[in-house]
């Protein structure tokens, strides 16, 4: 393990303190590895647009806009091999919340889930992805092969 110190003025140490204890991490080391790893990871997937991801999608929508539901749903039809699974819930009587879990390239991920919030009524869209690595196939002597993804470190 390398080590290295940093500086920080006193006010950005105690929100960073602040930050620390509201997430619930043991010390500054922590945090301050799960930081650069997010700001590295999102280096990477605005950088490799052609690399694999998983993702998640979520978004509210007003069920009661115009075929809506109908519209989303060919969307996800129309992009079956990027589509792993959905889950819907009813937030109230007008909207509803719904995730998508997402496989395949960075950019086509990137543009189905734009195409998902630029819906009309879709509001509160985010994606997180996840970048991965590709395992070879494996069939395990179940007589059907697959491949495993793991996330990139």
């Amino acid at each position: 393990m390398e080590r290295f110190t940093i500086s920080l003025s006193e006010e950005l140490a105690h929100e960073f303190d602040a930050l620390i204890a509201s997430r619930g991490y043991e010390n500054r080391s922590e945090a301050v590895r799960d930081l650069l790893r997010a700001h590295l990871d999102r280096l990477r997937e605005s950088r490799d647009v052609d690399g694999l991801c998983v993702g998640n999608l979520s978004y509210v929508y007003n069920h009661h806009e115009r075929e809506l539901a109908e519209r989303l749903v060919a969307i996800q039809h129309a992009q079956h091999d990027l589509v792993v699974s959905t889950m819907h819930a009813h937030l109230d009587h007008d909207h509803c919340i719904e995730s998508a879990i997402l496989k395949g390239p960075v950019r086509e991920v990137r543009r189905f889930a734009d195409a998902i919030c630029a819906e009309r009524g879709v509001r509160h869209g985010k994606l997180n992805v996840v970048m991965v690595d590709v395992s070879a196939s494996h069939s395990h002597g179940r007589g059907h092969a697959h491949v495993h993804v793991r996330p990139q470190r």
